[in-house]
């Protein structure tokens, strides 16, 4: 059996319909090198997520407020 053959009980792409583009392309990512300056203690790490003060950002999904 071919790999790429379509039968019946396959998935039929070009049947559906998707929001992404036909040809995509591909990106790029810049992500800057973190910079360890000062340390939650653990307790409030623990809290907050992160022993990271910058990376300790708030949430503010689904139109709530930080808790």
């Amino acid at each position: 059996m071919k790999l790429d053959a379509m039968d019946g009980a396959s998935c039929r792409l070009a049947d559906a319909t998707t929001p992404l583009p036909e040809n995509p392309v591909a990106g790029m990512a810049y992500v800057p090198y973190q910079q360890y300056r000062e340390l939650y203690a653990a307790e409030q790490g623990l809290e907050n997520g992160t022993i990271f003060p910058e990376l300790d950002k708030p949430f503010l999904g689904a139109g709530r407020g930080r808790r």
